[in-house]
């Protein structure tokens, strides 16, 4: 045949072998004989050209993020083309129900005319100017005092922008070697994070979350200046009869213990999330951060909280800071900031920092640090929009409220007459489900949690798979009757694991 029927004939066995490993992972070998002919029938049909293309295209011109590149091999690629509040749709006109706010960020959902206004607007009137070198634009000026007013509960008093969590996490880092530099202890260069925890994928920022597969094949990656403690997690590090309390102290004996073993006057900062997020949505044992903070003031060590995730209300307060007590030196926060309408983070500084950088500034003649797309005008005027709608719709108040509803209901979809989990964990808006030791054999070599997030998908219903863990982080926005929608379908998509797991 001619080289395009050559072509048309693989990639139709391609979307073939894709549809025989979906059955064949969605629900293993049966010897039902209606399944068997419906397996047949799939693996007879094929998909449409026009599918298969961007199947093509999405898994051959698009690299991924942590994405294993095998998956679509026995995965399909869902493509979205549209969305509404808290729904999306595929490219077949499928709609799913958005239980994790995109990644943890689409606050106020998909459509909402007053931020694509604000843009809109924006991007008319000054579409594009930076913040170097003494000049700044009106609508970042403003955002930043709004922002900074916003956040003074926690101390903040200065704002620098980013694109992104991961660059502002970075600033946060070089603000506090620029800090220690300042007051002449530049061997200050040491940082303390957490195993499991997330901060973001540039250099520094993989390096400082305790994730190995962000680490794996990525040359000198965790960078040898950071130094890793335990993860706060007592429900699987806990000893037998050890009480929260006594957990805690033992986890800040271990940051005590490595600050004294490394040095004081080299380590620079400890950072952590106030709960751990894609480490499994893991919040702190009673005392921790109370336990931790003494420690760090004791030895002069600061502390950046990255909020990034917590901030904005998702705990059912304005910032896990608020929540649990913290009293950050740096703050860094992104993803609801603009509800991702547009990349945009921060690093926030208490005065303590913010005096110190200016001085230290003004001594080298500037501030040698900034980012092109930092205090993007598009990003203010939307950042600024979406705050507005946060300071009139108060939903920390509305998640705090819903909290109980929230965390019961996925209770009892998954946890009713079922003993495949082993611990719901989580606050606020922010939930996970852990799944018992062993299913993975169970499941072909398949990590539960991704099976159970395939089947989800396919019950019109988009979960975070941690592996073991299945993450839930809904929409700001959810009405009772998303939630209802939102048991329903994990109660279905669970009812459909177990038969596969029998």
């Amino acid at each position: 045949g001619t080289s395009d029927e050559r072509a048309r004939e693989g990639r139709q066995q391609r979307e073939r072998e894709r549809e025989r490993g979906r059955l064949l992972l969605a629900w293993g070998r049966s010897s039902s004989m209606a399944l068997a002919a419906k397996m047949q029938g799939a693996l007879r049909r094929g998909y449409s050209t026009s599918r298969g293309g961007l199947f093509a295209l999405a898994s051959g011109s698009h690299l991924s993020a942590f994405t294993n590149p095998a998956e679509d091999s026995f995965e399909e690629p869902v493509m979205l083309t549209r969305g509404e509040g808290v729904y999306v749709w595929d490219t077949e006109g499928k709609r799913y129900l958005d239980t994790l706010s995109g990644l943890w960020s689409n606050a106020l959902g998909n459509g909402n005319d007053r931020i694509v206004n604000a843009a809109t607007t924006q991007m008319k009137k000054l579409a594009y100017q930076h913040t170097f070198w003494n000049r700044t634009t009106d609508v970042a000026q403003e955002y930043a005092d709004r922002l900074v007013n916003f956040s003074s509960g926690i101390g903040a008093t200065q704002a620098f922008f980013s694109s992104g969590g991961s660059d502002a996490n970075d600033t946060n880092i070089k603000l506090a070697w620029y800090y220690w530099s300042a007051l002449g202890e530049p061997q200050r260069t040491k940082i303390i994070a957490r195993e499991k925890g997330y901060h973001g994928v540039t250099i520094t920022a993989a390096s400082i979350s305790g994730q190995p597969k962000m680490h794996a094949g990525f040359g000198p990656l965790p960078l040898n200046f950071v130094k890793h403690v335990s993860c706060p997690h007592y429900f699987k590090y806990g000893l037998e009869g050890e009480t929260e309390d006594q957990y805690s102290s033992r986890l800040a004996k271990e940051v005590d213990d490595l600050i004294v073993r490394e040095g004081p006057e080299t380590v620079a900062c400890f950072i952590a999330e106030p709960i751990c997020g894609a480490g499994g949505v893991i919040p702190p044992p009673a005392g921790y951060f109370e336990k931790v903070q003494a420690v760090l003031k004791k030895h002069g060590v600061l502390f950046i909280i990255d909020e990034v995730i917590t901030g904005f209300g998702r705990t059912g307060a304005k910032f896990g800071s608020n929540f649990y007590g913290i009293q950050p030196d740096l703050i860094t926060i992104a993803k609801a900031m603009s509800s991702s309408y547009y990349p945009l983070g921060a690093a926030l500084l208490t005065e303590r920092i913010a005096d110190v950088v200016r001085e230290q500034a003004e001594k080298f003649g500037n501030f040698g640090h900034g980012y092109t797309y930092g205090g993007h005008p598009v990003a203010c005027a939307i950042g600024l929009e979406t705050l507005n709608i946060y300071e009139e719709l108060q939903p920390w108040d509305t998640i705090r409220a819903n909290r109980d509803h929230f965390h019961e209901g996925v209770r009892r979809s998954v946890c009713t007459g079922s003993q495949l989990i082993a611990e719901v964990r989580g606050e606020g808006y922010m939930l996970a489900f852990e799944f018992i030791p062993g299913l993975e054999e169970r499941a072909d070599g398949v990590p539960p949690g991704t099976l159970f997030a395939n089947i989800a998908q396919r019950e019109g219903l988009l979960v975070r798979s941690l592996g073991d863990t299945v993450v839930l982080a809904p929409g700001f926005t959810y009405t009772e009757e998303n939630f209802a929608e939102l048991f329903d379908k994990l109660a279905r998509a669970f009812h459909l694991f177990e038969q596969r797991l029998s």
